[in-house]
């Protein structure tokens, strides 16, 4: 089967959970069908094809330069069986091939457009363009994977005129061999982290998805002997950015032990800070599944999360880490759950430590990539064989 994989994230530039899924899934999917990736970026080597906006709208809303990447891409697609599209940015392109080719379409839902109204502050009008993108594909797509039962009752939630028979649930992955405890503390000295003191750890966007200003508003509360450690950046607006600058400078100011990391790190430095965090914490206050909760657990440490989307059926309350409940109109009460979580944690490494393993045990037995790109492959089948019929 010739399968075209497209993407805005693809090594070397991943930023987010659905470029971590993509690079993973790649990798496996390669030796089970004839793959070609297409993402954005320029040259092509290797079975990647990059795809660079039209420069006739360098300076324009970015929805439109997205648009003209999936133009580029659905052109791409001559020889293919089916595609496969991830993200609203490939959507369109993955649509749009299915109408020139009069190939099946198969997208994966990492995220929905109507439930990021915050989208509007980063793309403004643009958003609508995203939200008719995403809509478009969604409803006309052979198949849609969730990569969480939450996310495909939040799919048929937002568009019900998607056949449910339509929606198949895969989850994240984690690759284990990769995502393991590493002893070394090179990586915490560089960056200048205690290695005498715990520290909560979060790696992540600077987005109001991942609910950052949360936690810098519930660090307030944390016992001054614990550090906290973000490993943050790729803000999604001047917006976002400033608040998360003001909140940190006001942290920096009632407490020590706080360190910012205002870049996204080699895989290798992530693993030994995952490792030696005395927590690892997702104050996101929206997410399909979380594969950094995934990401900490394979490395052996306790998760302290949202109970939102499909982090509860990653994060096992009171196994694997602990769920904080989420309600956004008590912004409050959520930051001082949060914070009650953190300390107890943090002063309780037996159980943190039990948590961990636990949580390495269930990321090697249930999350591995091999078997999500045999449940993909089955999707392909089956799509493919509604096809013939």
């Amino acid at each position: 089967m010739k399968v075209g994989l497209l993407t805005r994230e693809y090594p070397p530039d991943v930023y987010g959970g659905a470029g971590v899924h993509v690079e993973f899934l790649a990798r496996e999917l390669g030796s089970l069908t004839e793959l070609a990736v297409h993402c954005w970026g320029e040259g092509e080597a290797d079975g990647v094809v990059r795809h660079r906006a039209w420069a006739d709208l360098d300076t324009a809303n970015d929805a439109l330069r997205t648009l003209s990447v999936d133009l580029s891409m659905a052109a791409a697609l001559e020889g293919r069986d089916l595609v496969h599209s991830h993200t609203w940015y490939a959507n369109l392109a993955g649509h749009v091939g299915k109408l020139l080719h009069g190939i099946p379409h198969v997208m994966t839902s990492h995220s929905l457009e109507p439930l990021r109204p915050w989208k509007s502050e980063q793309l403004g009008g643009g958003y609508a363009l995203s939200s008719w993108a995403e809509r478009t594909a969604i409803e006309a797509a052979d198949a849609v994977v969730a990569v969480s039962r939450g996310m495909r009752e939040d799919i048929l939630a937002c568009y019900p005129a998607v056949d449910p028979a339509r929606v198949h649930v895969v989850h994240n992955g984690i690759d284990t061999d990769l995502y393991r405890p590493d002893p070394g503390t090179s990586a915490l000295h560089r960056h200048g982290i205690d290695t005498s003191r715990p520290y909560v750890l979060f790696v992540g966007r600077i987005t109001r998805q991942k609910g950052v200003p949360h936690l810098l508003r519930a660090a307030r509360q944390l016992d001054p002997g614990i550090q906290l450690v973000l490993c943050a950046g790729a803000p999604d607006t001047a917006e976002i950015d400033r608040e998360f600058r003001t909140l940190f400078e006001e942290l920096g100011h009632t407490r020590d032990g706080v360190t910012w990391i205002p870049r996204m790190l080699p895989r290798p430095e992530v693993i030994q800070l995952l490792t030696h965090a005395a927590v690892f914490v997702c104050p996101s206050v929206y997410e399909p599944l979380g594969i950094v909760n995934l990401e900490a657990m394979a490395c052996g440490t306790a998760v302290v999360a949202s109970r939102v989307g499909g982090i509860p059926e990653v994060v096992s309350d009171g196994t694997t880490g602990l769920l904080v409940p989420y309600d956004a109109g008590q912004p409050e009460r959520f930051e001082h759950d949060l914070a009650v979580l953190l300390n107890h944690l943090a002063a309780d490494p037996r159980r943190a430590g039990a948590m961990g393993t636990a949580g390495r045990h269930r990321a090697v037995r249930e999350f591995g990539w091999g078997a999500v790109a045999r449940r993909t492959l089955d999707v392909y089948e089956s799509v493919m064989e509604l096809r013939k019929n």
